[in-house]
């Protein structure tokens, strides 16, 4: 037998034993989890039985609330024990089909004895407690499987850095308890285990790549010194997968002091949340919290406005060309999302602090309580050394004081004597009890002017209950009026030109569509963040200083306006960046240029950028064909993973590409890919696509509201898609009409680096020139006559 066999079937052993080992422990534990949902049912059965209840002098009451607080906690003890049982057998579980992926042999400087550590996603201790059966992949020593080859190496660790040498470097690929690869490498993850699950086709959600961390992935997931990360990579080079490992790296080194709600992933769309949501849970990990920006943006604002999306701003700009205000729009979005127009908020500001607050009157049954010019000139009465947010802490509290003046003059009103008679048994018990409480008197001690003293009582409740709606609208500063002090830097040309600020060309024209949408009740989004920045600069921002990591998914996404306010909200949260200036396609987002706006807010020893140029998404061929589509395409370095090159082909008319694109379709599916994707532009295009193909194949309509990403064919809008991966991608109209614009580049070129395996264009008239600029000899052009 050869030497190889022999290593083959003594791997294997190891892996019979440790998952017979895992077994073994399973069953313990699920026996061990039932008898702890016994406890806590009959726990739960018994809670009162097993509790002391006496009232009758404040020992026992004292007695008796510490009996419950026992029980209490009785119970909560067991269930957190049933719940940690139920994660440790989740883990276990996935530990018995795939216990670990690698291993390295390693012989400490010093040391007489070589130690084997087989690296998984969990670690497993023997049963003495004593020795590491697996090492989670997190682990200090783990990192030598990520950055070295055999040699020379070293890991550091909490008491400093453990020198010494890699004898072996093994990766494995077990399924089910059975090795199905093993491979010795000199480097870092052999190509032949990355070939292997590259090769694999698209799942409906993201996977774990714990196995095949390359180097620089795993300088990023271990970084815990920067401030600010900035991971700018190529289409398909693993940034959000090395993003999610970094998640699960965090909650692993920082157990103690950190958990998942205390990080959040800012993602792009709804359906890109349900994709990402396996990750963690996978590495025994709980997810943590997702929003989307306009999920932030409405959670505070669409109490007030219908607030645009951005996916509508991007359908606006890419189907709305012949509008009349089409390019005013344009500049607005430019402007309004830049640094020169937080710096205009900023100054307005400064401007407001001396005149210019706007206010709305307190009223109450359509009788004024206090005059808006009132507020305004008490506002401007204060030292106007006071900051704006605590001069109006100090109105607030005046307006709350007069309310309570004018509750007096009220309970003989005539509308109090009506509400009175409304009154139910109820409400005058209450005033009898309230009365003998209040005296501290008993029902012998009742004297003939009580009733007198219970209609007091119950004009005063009936007051304070009518009141209690405006005294919360005043704690919720709405006697400012922020809508009319926003739309105001608009109006009034001369606030505008006092600022010194620097004004766009079409900024009369960008004032009067701002001002016509706000009467409207409308918010364009790029009015939204400085909206809210206002806001918090009048009344006080109101951080989150419990959140400490935020992550941001295509970042390139994000105006420079944005990134500030996110980390003016979040001050005490790290930030991890990960964006792709190629696939920069919103106008908001300046092409990218928030990316070096938000670097500004860091000291550059906080900050730390990462540049990943190799492409593992698609094959050689997709990458070649790609990279030429976009300028400065050569920094892109193709994965050797061979497959059939792109194929480009013309239609004489739409039946055509739709015929062609079905038949297509239909023979994707023969061959057994599961995961196909027709991208149109836009979403009204993608609408039309479905309705024309559905009769023909079986396929599914993604919109922007779309909540979860499945398996199976599908038609969607190509901004929708970023993020995503398809086996294969049938761009649905690749022509001029379609892809000829500068601004339309990146958009194109996102929609053909979704495709892992195959890409097929279609197109009508004149192929894109975008096409024209790549080689002839990276993809294959046909034509269907």
């Amino acid at each position: 037998m050869s030497t190889e066999n022999q290593e083959w079937l003594n791997e294997q052993a190891r892996v019979n034993h440790i998952v017979a080992e895992i077994h073994d422990r399973i069953e313990v534990l699920g026996h061990q989890v039932s008898d702890v949902r016994t406890d806590i049912v009959d726990i739960r059965k018994t809670f009162w039985d097993d509790v002391t209840v006496n009232f009758e002098d404040g020992d026992e009451a004292a007695e008796t609330a510490a009996s419950i607080k026992q029980q209490a906690e009785l119970m909560s003890e067991r269930e957190r024990s049933h719940r940690q049982a139920q994660k440790q057998m989740k883990t276990l579980a996935r530990l018995e089909q795939s216990p670990y992926f690698g291993r390295i042999d390693f012989k400490e400087t010093g040391e007489p004895d070589t130690e084997k550590v087989y690296l998984g996603i969990a670690s497993l201790l023997d049963k003495s407690g004593m020795e590491f059966l697996i090492y989670d992949w997190r682990a200090p020593v783990s990192s030598l499987y990520y950055d070295y080859p055999p040699g020379p190496a070293k890991y550091e660790t909490p008491s400093g850095a453990i020198e010494g040498e890699m004898q072996l470097k093994r990766q494995f690929i077990v399924r089910n308890g059975r090795i199905s690869s093993m491979f010795d490498t000199g480097v870092t993850i052999g190509d032949e285990l990355l070939k292997e699950v590259l090769g694999k086709q698209a799942d409906s959600q993201m996977k774990s790549i714990v196995a095949t961390i390359q180097r620089e992935q795993n300088r990023i997931i271990r970084n815990e010194h920067s401030k600010l990360l900035v991971v700018q990579g190529a289409a398909g080079s693993g940034k959000t997968s090395a993003a999610l490992q970094r998640v699960a790296y965090l909650l692993y080194r920082h157990r103690q002091t950190l958990s998942a709600e205390q990080i959040v992933l800012f993602s792009p769309n709804p359906m890109f949340n349900h994709y990402v949501s396996t990750v963690l849970p996978e590495l025994g990990e709980e997810n943590m919290q997702q929003v989307t920006y306009q999920e932030f943006l409405d959670h505070r604002l669409s109490s007030f406005f219908t607030v645009e999306d951005p996916i509508d701003l991007l359908e606006y700009e890419h189907s709305a060309r012949d509008d009349a205000d089409y390019s005013v729009r344009m500049a607005a979005v430019h402007y309004k999302s830049s640094v020169d127009f937080m710096e205009m908020i900023e100054r307005y500001v400064a401007y407001l602090g001396r005149e210019g607050m706007l206010f709305k009157s307190v009223y109450f049954h359509d009788e004024v309580i206090v005059s808006a010019e009132r507020l305004r000139d008490l506002f401007y009465s204060y030292n106007q050394e006071i900051s704006i947010p605590n001069r109006v802490d100090m109105l607030k509290d005046w307006i709350l004081k007069q309310l309570k003046a004018y509750s007096r003059t009220q309970t003989s009103k005539s509308w109090v004597e009506e509400q009175m008679e409304l009154l139910e048994k109820e409400d005058y018990l209450w005033a009898h009890q309230e009365l003998r409480r209040r005296r501290g008197s008993t029902p012998e001690e009742d004297t003939f002017d009580d009733f007198d003293r219970e209609q007091e009582l119950l004009a005063i409740k009936i007051v304070q209950d009518a009141l209690k709606p405006l005294r919360n609208s005043v704690k919720k500063l709405m006697f400012i009026d922020l809508q009319s002090i926003y739309m105001q830097l608009f109006e009034n040309t001369h606030i505008a030109a006092s600022l010194q600020v620097k004004l766009p060309q079409e900024w009369a024209e960008i004032a009067r569509m701002s001002v016509e949408r706000l009467h409207a009740g409308s918010l364009l989004y790029e009015d939204a963040t400085p909206y809210l920045d206002l806001q918090g600069r009048i009344e006080g921002v109101h951080v989150n200083t419990s959140i400490r990591h935020v992550f941001i998914d295509e970042g390139q996404d994000y105006s420079p306006y944005q990134y500030f306010f996110v980390k003016r909200m979040l001050p005490r949260s790290r930030m991890t960046v990960l964006g792709d200036l190629n696939q920069a396609i919103f106008t908001h987002a300046g092409s990218g240029s928030g990316l070096q706006a938000i670097k500004e807010h860091y000291d550059e020893a906080e900050t730390e950028t990462f540049v990943l140029t190799q492409s593992y998404r698609s094959t050689r061929q997709i990458v070649e064909f790609t990279r030429q589509l976009i300028k400065g395409g050569e920094v892109i370095e193709p994965f050797n993973r061979n497959g059939v090159m792109p194929t480009l082909m013309k239609v004489p008319d739409e039946t055509a590409l739709i015929n062609n694109i079905a038949q297509r379709i239909l023979s994707l599916q023969a061959e057994g890919y599961e995961s196909i994707a027709v991208i149109c532009k836009t979403a009204a295009e993608s609408e039309r696509a479905h309705a024309a193909l559905k009769d023909l194949v079986l396929l599914r309509l993604i919109g922007k509201d779309t909540a979860s990403f499945e398996r199976g064919t599908l038609v969607i809008p190509s901004y929708l898609a970023k993020g995503v991966e398809f086996d294969a991608v049938l761009v649905y109209n690749a022509s001029m009409d379609h892809y000829a614009q500068e601004g339309e580049r990146k958009l194109f070129y996102t929609a053909c680096t979704r495709a892992m395996h195959e890409l097929y264009m279609y197109y009508t008239g004149e192929r894109s020139p975008f096409i024209a600029e790549a080689s002839r000899d990276s993809y294959v052009h046909v034509e269907d006559n």
